[in-house]
């Protein structure tokens, strides 16, 4: 199945500090692009990497899990370690969420990390009633394009296919019980008037992470697409500062 325009990973190899960036549920690279683009041309190695059943069409995610979602993330983490002496991972509400995961499941391997309107929850009603309705109805209406910046449209699907919904919804259940584990410095930046994910999942997950170095930055201008938006250059300067503050190796060549 050909890809959406724009839907194609993202690969730059650069210094020897590495960013791994994830993308959204249902999204695709495109939301996420000028994020790495900018850390790469600051020198960095960057991956971002296309998440299985995404960038196509909405039938080809339907029929995979979070378990496909998380493992092209470990497995671009575990090649940017394999390459880089320090690697940070940042993502974009599914794409945050990931990035939790790694930073509890690899620990010092992870540098840091930066999250985005980071996922923490499945709201609504209808979320209860996923385990049955996903038997009923194959889609709900799409996420796609929460985004404040007239003009500006984020590539992903108009329909959110429901066996994936669900699954997701399962993830977040289980990341929230290992929110504890992740000590990493953490940079969070989120958009109080998001309409996909609410603020009070970026508190919750301030509440529940064991990191004692946390910014928190407030994107006032911006929806949940944030790093398409109106607030997209502060996103990448601070995540670029940050990873300067918490790294001797911006700039440095890659090992090998």
């Amino acid at each position: 199945m050909p890809l959406l325009p724009g839907a194609e990973p993202f690969r730059h190899d650069g210094g020897e500090v590495g960013v791994l960036v994830c993308h959204g549920f249902t999204g695709s690279p495109q939301s996420v692009r000028p994020w790495a683009e900018h850390l790469a041309e600051r020198g960095l190695t960057v991956s971002l990497p296309l998440l299985p059943g995404h960038g196509t069409r909405w039938q080809d995610m339907q029929v995979t899990v979070w378990q496909d979602w998380y493992a092209e993330v470990d497995r671009a983490l575990r090649d940017l370690r394999e390459r880089c002496s320090q690697v940070f991972v940042c993502g974009l509400s599914m794409g945050g969420a990931l990035t939790l995961r790694l930073a509890a499941k690899h620990g010092a391997d992870v540098s840091g990390i930066v999250l985005v309107n980071p996922a923490n929850k499945v709201h609504g009603l209808a979320a209860k009633a996923l385990p049955v309705v996903r038997h009923l109805l194959p889609t709900k209406s799409g996420i796609a394009s929460d985004i404040a910046k007239p003009g500006c449209e984020e590539v992903g699907y108009d329909r959110v296919p429901l066996h994936a919904a669900h699954s997701f919804r399962r993830f977040l259940t289980m990341l929230d019980r290992e929110l504890p584990q992740v000590t990493q410095p953490l940079l969070l930046l989120h958009s109080p008037e998001d309409h996909v994910v609410p603020p009070v999942d970026s508190a919750r997950i301030l509440a529940r992470v064991s990191s004692r170095d946390v910014t928190e930055r407030l994107l006032e201008r911006s929806y949940h697409v944030a790093t398409l938006d109106h607030d997209a250059e502060l996103i990448f300067e601070e995540t670029f500062a940050f990873i300067s503050r918490l790294s001797a190796g911006v700039g440095a060549a890659p090992r090998g």
